[in-house]
C-alpha cells in the first residue's frame, strides 16, 4: 500500500482531491452566479438593487468573519463535520431566500446562512483539506488544479440558473440550486477522508506546528509583516471579483445588451478560470508566489480600465470575461501555498481563513458599495475607478512582501 510523503494512501489522497473538487464546483458555482438574480429578484419582490446587493455583501462579510473559526474547528476536529453541516446550512439559506418577500429574509437566508455555509464548503476549506494530503513538491500545482474546480462550477451553474430563470422565474432557479446542494452533500462527507493520516513508519513531512496553540499561531502570523501585507492586499481580490460577478450582468442590461449575455460572461469566466487556476498553481511551484499575486492584481485592474472605458458589446464582453477569468481564483492556491510556506500545515485552515477575512471585506464593498454608487450616480463609473486605483496600489505592495518562513519553520529539520 503506497503512502505519500504527507502520510496518506493513494486512495485517501484521490478521495479527498475528487471530493474537494466536486464540492468546490457546486458551492463556488452557485456563489458566483448570484449576480444573475439581481434584476429578477428586485423586480419580483419590489426591493432596490442596493437591498439585494446588501444581502450579498453580508454573505461575503459573514463568510470571511466566520472563516477563521470554521478553519479552527476543522484543524481541531477534522473537515467532515464542518463540510457536511455547512452543506445543510447552505441549502437552508437558499430555501429561506425562496420564501423572502422583502429584504429581511433575504439578508438572513442569502446573507447570513449562505455566508456561513460558504465558509464550510467553499474555496478555503476545500484547499485546506487538499493541502494536508499532498506532498510539498507538487502542492502549489495540485492546489491550483483543485481550485480550478470552483471555476468550472460557474461554467455549469450560471447557464443552469439563467435557463431556469427564463423558464419559470428566479424561484425555479433557486429550487435548482437547492437540488445542487443535495448533490454536494456526498462530496462534502468524503472530503473528511483526509482527516486522519495512515499510521506508517515511512518518514513523512514533519509537523512543524506540534505544540503550537491556536493563540500562538495567530500571534506568530500577526508578527509576520509579509503575512499582514498579503492579508491586506487580499482585500483587493475580493473587491474586484465580487464587483464583476455581482454587477456585470446588471451593467450589461443597462447598456442595452441581452440579459443572457451576463450568464455567458460568467460561464466564460468560469471556463477560463479553470485554466488560470492550473496555470497559476503550476507557476507557483516555479516562481515567487508573492510576485505572481501582485502581478494578478495589477493585470486585473488594467483589464477593468480597458473594458469599462468603452461601451460593451458581445465580443468585447466575451474577451474581457476570458482574460479576467484567467486571473480569477488562481490567487487562492498562491495564498494557501504562501501560508504553508511561512507557517507550515498545522494551522493552514485557520491562518488562510484569517487572511480570507480581508478578502471578504473587499467582497462586501465590491457588492454593496457598487450597488450604493449605482443608486447614487446612476452608473458604475466611480465604482470601477475606485477598484482600479486600490488594485494597482495593492499589487505593488504585494510584490514587495516578505515571504520568508518563520523562525520556527526555518529552524525545523527538513
Amino acid at each position: 500500500m503506497a503512502i505519500n510523503r504527507a502520510g496518506y494512501t493513494h486512495s485517501q489522497t484521490m478521495t479527498v482531491l475528487t471530493s474537494a473538487s466536486i464540492m468546490l464546483t457546486l458551492s463556488m458555482g452557485m456563489r458566483q452566479s448570484f449576480g444573475l438574480f439581481v434584476t429578477p429578484v428586485t423586480e419580483s419582490i419590489g426591493i432596490s438593487v442596493a437591498d439585494f446587493t446588501l444581502a450579498l455583501a453580508i454573505q461575503n462579510l459573514v463568510w470571511g468573519l466566520s472563516q477563521p473559526m470554521i478553519g479552527g474547528i476543522a484543524d481541531r476536529f477534522g473537515c467532515r463535520i464542518v463540510t457536511v453541516l455547512g452543506t445543510f446550512l447552505f441549502a437552508g439559506g437558499l430555501a429561506l431566500t425562496l420564501a423572502a418577500t422583502g429584504p429581511v429574509l433575504l439578508i438572513v437566508g442569502l446573507g447570513l446562512m449562505v455566508g456561513v455555509g460558504l465558509a464550510c464548503t467553499a474555496l478555503n476549506m476545500g484547499l485546506a483539506a487538499t493541502a494536508k494530503v499532498i506532498s510539498p513538491v507538487r502542492r502549489s500545482m495540485i492546489l491550483g488544479t483543485v481550485a480550478a474546480a470552483g471555476s468550472i462550477g460557474t461554467f455549469i451553474a450560471a447557464p443552469i440558473a439563467q435557463g431556469l430563470i427564463g423558464m419559470g422565474g428566479w424561484e425555479l432557479a433557486m429550487i435548482g440550486f437547492i437540488a445542487l446542494c443535495a448533490l454536494m452533500l456526498p462530496a462534502a462527507a468524503f472530503v473528511g477522508a483526509g482527516d486522519r493520516p495512515k499510521d506508517t513508519e515511512i518518514p513523512v513531512e514533519p509537523d512543524r506546528s506540534a505544540g503550537l496553540t491556536f493563540s500562538q499561531a495567530l500571534g506568530e502570523a500577526g508578527r509576520h509583516r509579509g503575512y499582514v501585507i498579503m492579508a491586506v492586499a487580499f482585500f483587493v481580490c475580493g473587491l474586484q471579483l465580487m464587483f464583476v460577478a455581482t454587477h456585470l450582468p446588471a451593467y450589461l442590461v443597462i447598456c442595452g445588451q441581452s440579459p443572457g449575455l451576463g450568464a455567458v460572461a460568467l460561464a466564460v469566466i468560469g471556463g477560463f478560470n479553470a485554466m488560470g487556476c492550473y496555470l497559476l498553481g503550476w507557476l507557483g511551484d516555479k516562481f515567487p508566489k508573492h510576485i505572481l499575486l501582485g502581478t494578478v492584481y495589477i493585470l486585473r485592474s488594467l483589464l477593468i480600465v480597458v473594458y469599462f472605458m468603452f461601451p460593451p458589446s458581445p465580443a468585447t464582453t466575451v474577451v474581457f470575461a476570458a482574460l479576467i477569468g484567467l486571473l480569477w481564483l488562481g490567487v487562492a492556491p498562491l495564498v494557501n501555498g504562501l501560508v504553508v510556506q511561512m507557517f507550515g500545515l498545522g494551522f493552514v485552515a485557520t491562518l488562510s481563513g484569517v487572511a480570507f477575512v480581508s478578502h471578504q471585506a473587499g467582497s462586501f464593498f465590491g457588492a454593496w458599495g457598487g450597488g450604493l454608487l449605482f443608486d447614487a450616480f446612476g452608473d458604475y463609473d466611480l465604482a470601477w475607478q475606485i477598484g482600479v486605483a486600490i488594485g494597482i496600489t495593492a499589487g505593488i505592495a504585494q510584490m514587495f512582501m516578505d515571504d520568508t518562513p518563520t523562525r520556527r519553520m526555518a529552524g525545523a529539520p527538513a
